[in-house]
């Protein structure tokens, strides 16, 4: 299979994908409506909800919703052969992926930019949305740990990284002033001095590291690279949004897609072959990455690059907030999924056109890669011209960086760049992760506001800036603390396990959401990947209880798992019982725009 036929197939499906069933759902099944203000026009505050722009915050939504899984998930799944990750990424992407981050936005702009717990209270019943907060505010601490200890691992005595990472905030405080101050509303003019500067940021990480008298105090250790990143997170999650987050991520972007769009440009130059066969030995199971068989652990590996609960939080979080009409939400929602999917082809790429000893070499433990009886080709060159230690360092991130230096250096005239495309990569994959931490943040802020609100009102208040301050520091030291401990490194399986469940109870939410709206004849676009996916799910998680963690003694593992799937079956009853509820209603009444509906619900 040549790369750059994937490439095109990928982009074909995703276009049409975009043009013909996410304009359906938007317009038929959805029925968005420009007529109809937005929680950002309704409730502008200049703080959290604020007017802006679908480009500028299309950038921020894909910044904050593509994270490791899309760069991460694919290469690790590549163990399966290419055609597995491939078909999940593109059939999920469009069917799935899209569909839940579409729906679940639209969900939060028609209930006041509030959170899925909120939604589900609305929706379905109180009870249901209680035990909904409570899971997903696990899964996303969970989330945020596991995400910083990947930035963390990806920066800490690596002064170019950290250098060019950190040199992010100060440029977007500069274009953040720029667009809301010296500038108003100028997107244009800010882009411009944004990439300006982001360019030049990157073009100096050399002479920084030629410089270390000047900038050693940038090398930092891993516990004290452990505290500045929640440190960072909780600025993130309380400054204005418009102040921090909103252009760092819209800048981070451009970091972000323009190197996807270079990597594809230089597949187009150099059109390797893949050299992962379509399917391997490690299908039925065994393998030294992903232990279990490829189904149900496709569909776990690969997460955010083809479906993704994670990207509920955000969905109901910052974004929904900041959506200027209704049918933005199309563009941002389905759009930046699309791009994403995009982003895991290309990560899959770049894992399949190495020599697959090399592959294994790099992602297996010693011991499990000795057990394979490989032998290394391409290894110990690579590892002479990228100057780094490559063999035996799982995860990912490592295989990812070294498969598009490698691209990158077949390029004419490029050969001599290993290095710099290497440590390239690995602050690429910071930035994508990062950017992330920070949204993600701010959304289990809003869900701490909401939860201790219900007790005292006053906590719940968005713009009381005591509320603010105690909950971010609450919240970013429960996060902060796993990070320093480095104790969720142990249970990032399960994460893979509680984003997919949190993803399939989000898609049967929208199924109820869709069943409301007497649009009952496509509730099948929701609730046929929801059931999937709570199916598959439940059998991955059941699987790794009795293949993995009883057997190992890993009871604290096994009882998280408990934990999470009980809760979530929990809502899922309250789920289907309000199906049939609904479906039983045989009249209609007209809501406050003149839409027929089975029942009108408070927004």
């Amino acid at each position: 299979m040549n790369a750059l036929t994937v490439i095109f197939v990928a982009l074909c499906v995703f276009a049409i994908g975009y043009r013909f069933y996410g304009l359906f759902i938007a317009n038929k099944v959805l029925n968005m409506r420009d007529a109809r203000e937005t929680p950002a026009v309704k409730f502008a505050d200049g703080h959290d909800y604020v007017q802006t722009n679908k480009v500028v915050l299309f950038g921020h939504h894909f910044a904050a919703i593509a994270a490791a899984g899309p760069l991460l998930g694919p290469v690790l799944a590549a163990q399966f052969g290419y055609l597995p990750g491939l078909l999940w990424i593109l059939i999920g992407c469009v069917l799935a992926g899209g569909v839940h981050d579409v729906v679940v936005l639209f969900a939060s702009v028609r209930h006041r930019g509030q959170s899925l717990a909120y939604i589900a209270t609305q929706e379905i019943d109180k009870t249901t949305g209680a035990v909904a907060a409570w899971a997903v505010l696990a899964i996303l601490l969970l989330t945020l740990a596991g995400l910083s200890i990947a930035v963390v691992n990806a920066m800490h005595n690596s002064l170019w990284s950290t250098y060019t990472v950190a040199a992010t905030i100060p440029i977007a405080v500069i274009v953040g002033l720029y667009m809301q101050i010296w500038r108003k509303g100028d997107v244009m003019g800010a882009s411009i001095i944004g990439i300006v500067l982001l360019f030049l940021c990157i073009l100096s990480g050399p002479w920084v590291t030629a410089h270390p008298e000047l900038f050693g105090w940038l090398d930092i250790d891993r516990k004290p690279m452990s505290l500045l990143i929640p440190i960072y997170g909780f600025f993130a999650s309380v400054l204005p949004v418009w102040l921090l987050l909103l252009p760092r991520d819209y800048l981070s972007t451009f970091l972000k897609i323009g190197t996807i769009v270079a990597l594809a440009l230089g597949l187009v130059f150099v059109m390797p072959d893949f050299q992962m066969p379509a399917l391997t030995k490690f299908i039925h199971g065994g393998g030294p990455i992903v232990g279990g068989p490829v189904i149900p652990f496709i569909f776990i590996t690969i997460a955010c690059g083809a479906l993704s609960g994670f990207h509920a939080t955000i969905g109901t979080g910052t974004t929904p907030k900041m959506i200027r009409k209704e049918r933005d939400v199309l563009f941002v929602g389905y759009g930046a999924m699309l791009t994403e999917g995009f982003v895991s082809i290309m990560a899959l790429t770049a894992a399949c056109v190495l020599v697959p000893a090399d592959y294994f070499a790099i992602n297996a433990p010693q011991q499990a890669f000795e057990a394979l009886g490989m032998a290394v080709q391409d290894l110990p060159r690579l590892e002479a011209e990228v100057q780094e230690t490559l063999m035996h360092r799982p995860g990912g991130s490592v295989s990812l960086a070294v498969g598009m230096a490698h691209i990158f250096a077949q390029i004419p005239w490029m050969a001599h760049l290993m290095a710099y495309w290497y440590h390239f990569a690995i602050m690429f994959e910071a930035v994508f992760i990062l950017s992330a931490v920070d949204a993600g943040t701010r959304v289990g802020r809003f869900f701490l506001q909401e939860m201790l609100g219900k007790v005292w009102p006053k906590w719940g208040d968005k713009n009381w800036w005591p509320s603010i301050v105690v909950t971010s520091f609450v919240f970013t030291g429960a996060w902060g603390y796993l990070v320093y401990s480095g104790d969720i490194a142990n249970i990032w399986p399960l994460f893979g396990i509680c984003n997919q469940l949190l993803a399939a109870v989000t898609l049967l939410i929208g199924t109820t959401i869709i069943i409301r709206m007497n649009k009952a004849k496509y509730a099948w676009m929701t609730a046929v990947p929801g059931l999937f996916m709570t199916f598959i799910t439940f059998w991955a998680g059941i699987w790794l209880l009795k293949n993995q963690y009883l057997p190992n003694q890993r009871y604290l593992l096994a009882f998280l798992s408990v934990l999470v799937m009980v809760m979530m079956a929990f809502v899922i009853v309250g789920v289907i019982r309000r199906w049939i509820l609904l479906l039983n209603m045989d009249a209609v009444v007209c809501d406050p725009y003149g839409d027929e509906v089975k029942e009108v619900v408070q927004e």
